[in-house]
């Protein structure tokens, strides 16, 4: 059997090879290395495929986060509302303008932003007065979209912003209407482990707001106005490589396809190890793009367990994620204790992520499930 690797991207080379081999000769000869013709054409690619009216690409995921909170104007003495089970990126970019990140608590099964929770904690900023709510930052985790429905009905309420953190949920839908569609403003992740990843990093930014596009737009190359050399504001160089373009458009392409081999894997998975661990819960009329598959095992013993068993037979696991937010270092002076967000707390033991990617075998899923119930 072939060796069995977290994400195959050698294996989804192998496949694009042709297409992406030729783009990148395409952008060599052309040598327009920087806001070459091929970013406009993905970015037409890409709001065809969301359905957003305008889309920005720029150089990190983590920009596109932090792109949107500039745009604006969250400072310090703000409050933004981020759940406490992702990647720091999205707290971070909130610390980075001088806001301060608020931290809500998980689903137990969907392992997203609870909205019960984010309800309670603008309820516990408002009576404290310290901070003026200003924007929420859902996270589409794994692939699948957040609670969206209820957390706009919530943002709408307080009158808070709403940006829409899918870096992992890109292809992900709520009733059809896909990922990068919700909120004022959405972003995403090209990272290479991604489900739409580039050879480097990469990432995007979604809106329907004109004039939010035409800020993002400026804020890309260092705030510039009419021209480069007029600046209006404060900015960064946070344009996407016309390379990692090429390399995405043939990628993109691909995409929907890949996507129907995770979801076929991810039920092959979920059907296999039923009563062994639990996978995370898709909602009704939600649909994961399967960046991931994340399971919770029935306490850390047992995922320590199953990890070392696995690595034993040379099949790769990885945690996602081992801290959450409200505990790490860096938001000490914040005062979180142990026991504030006791789901976050409690997943953060337990979940472990099995190989996933576009190129799975279904031999490959039953030899690692198989492992798995030997323990």
């Amino acid at each position: 059997m072939q060796k069995i690797v977290f994400n195959d991207l050698e294996a989804q080379y192998a496949h694009l090879k042709k297409e992406i081999d030729a783009g990148i000769a395409s952008v060599i000869e052309g040598c327009h290395f920087i806001s070459g013709p091929q970013v406009e054409e993905l970015e037409k690619a890409l709001c065809a495929y969301t359905g957003r009216k305008y889309c920005v690409t720029v150089s990190s995921g983590t920009d596109a986060l932090l792109m949107p909170l500039m745009a604006w104007g969250i400072h310090e003495g703000d409050a933004v509302f981020v759940p406490g089970f992702t990647f720091f990126a999205t707290a971070e970019v909130v610390s980075l303008t001088g806001a301060t990140p608020v931290f809500c608590d998980i689903d137990p099964h969907t392992f997203n932003m609870d909205p019960n929770s984010l309800s309670e904690q603008i309820e516990r900023v408002l009576r404290e007065g310290k901070l003026t709510p200003k924007a929420v930052i859902p996270v589409d985790l794994f692939g699948q979209p957040a609670e969206f429905p209820k957390i706009e009905e919530i943002c709408r309420e307080h009158h808070l912003l709403v940006m829409e953190d899918a870096a992992q949920g890109f292809g992900g839908a709520i009733d059809g209407k896909r990922a990068c569609c919700f909120g004022d403003v959405s972003a995403t992740s090209f990272f290479p482990a991604k489900v739409l990843g580039c050879y480097g990093d990469g990432g995007a930014i979604f809106t329907d707001d004109e004039e939010m596009y035409q800020k993002l737009v400026s804020i890309r190359v260092h705030g510039k106005g009419s021209y480069k050399y007029e600046n209006v504001r404060l900015g960064l160089n946070a344009r996407l490589d016309t390379m990692q373009a090429a390399i995405l458009l043939p990628k993109l392409r691909a995409l929907d396809g890949e996507i129907e081999v995770r979801n076929r894997m991810a039920a092959r998975y979920s059907e296999k190890l039923e009563g062994v661990v639990e996978p995370q819960k898709v909602l009704d009329g939600y649909f994961s793009s399967c960046g991931y598959y994340t399971a919770q095992a029935k306490d850390g013993a047992h995922r320590d367990a199953i990890m070392a068993g696995l690595k034993e037979k040379g099949i790769p696991t990885m945690i996602y994620y081992p801290i959450p937010l409200h505990l790490q270092k860096v938001y000490e002076s914040l005062g979180y204790q142990k026991g504030d967000l006791p789901v976050c707390e409690a997943l953060c033991e337990r979940v472990f992520s099995l190989p996933m990617h576009g190129y799975l075998t279904e031999e490959q899923v039953d030899f690692i499930c198989d492992t798995i119930k030997s323990l």
